[in-house]
């Protein structure tokens, strides 16, 4: 009785350490990437084809704001992320003391100048409110937006906040709100500067609604996001090639100018 109880023992423990060596194998193949509903999950599904092909089981985590994708990714709960651009990141690295960081460019989303009062920047009258997002760098390429327009002139820097506007002409007033509240805002204020993916979740197009659009050359490029101790692993490479791929840009391509490719 004795020898059969050890020998029990001993096979449990084999079964035991195999599920766990097939659970490390199964977590080597699924890809958990956390995205922003617009344009990011669809960009991402346009690469799933190349990555299941790959033998990868790939799980898209959709989010609705700005912070706790960087977070999760932090924290393990997600192997990437791709929602946001360089200096965002950045911003969040040095503020949360994360240990993520970025790795390939995949897109741009033009920032643009909506309204649902005006129909040409130039019939905003004196002392107009305009909504802003209320993240420091969102905030700055805002401004950028609407020195590039005309409206107003900041100082130099990539932080600059209304505060650093040196020429207002039309005496603009500035609203700061959360990024994907701002679509919501519109009838509030008589203008607003809406981030590329949540201005295509409320169904505008920032080419053909937008009364200023940023420029082409801009630095804000959105970035696949993944914890500095996994960038060189196996299953990112295959996930920036994916996502850097001939099928990705076509797809990014043929969206008529709501996004851009960056590679």
């Amino acid at each position: 009785m004795k020898k059969r109880r050890i020998l029990a023992i001993a096979i449990a423990g084999v079964l035991a350490l195999g599920m766990v060596a097939c659970g490390k194998k199964d977590d080597a193949k699924t890809i958990k990437i956390g995205v922003s509903p617009s344009p990011h999950k669809a960009i991402v599904m346009a690469a799933k084809p190349l990555l299941e092909k790959k033998g990868y089981k790939v799980e898209i985590i959709e989010f609705q704001d700005y912070v706790k994708p960087n977070i999760a990714l932090n924290d393990k709960e997600l192997d990437a992320n791709f929602f946001q651009h360089i200096p965002y990141l950045n911003d969040m690295v040095k503020k949360e003391n994360l240990k993520i960081e970025a790795t390939v460019k995949v897109h741009i989303e033009p920032m643009a100048l909506y309204s649902k009062k005006i129909k040409n920047i130039n019939d905003l009258k004196d002392g107009s409110t305009i909504a802003i997002p209320s993240d420091s760098t969102n905030g700055a390429r805002a401004l950028k937006v609407l020195e590039h327009g005309g409206l107003i002139k900041v100082k130099s820097g990539d932080l600059v906040t209304a505060k650093d506007i040196t020429e207002n002409k039309k005496n603009l007033k500035f609203k700061e709100i959360e990024a994907a509240q701002i679509p919501r805002s519109l009838d509030d204020v008589d203008a607003a500067i809406i981030n590329g993916n949540y201005a295509l979740d409320a169904g505008f197009n920032p080419v053909k609604d937008g009364l200023l659009l940023e420029e082409s050359s801009s630095p804000y490029a959105n970035v696949v996001a993944v914890r500095t101790a996994d960038k060189d692993t196996q299953k990112i490479k295959d996930l920036d090639a994916a996502l850097n791929s001939p099928e990705v840009k076509k797809y990014i391509e043929s969206q008529n100018g709501k996004i851009i490719p960056a590679f």
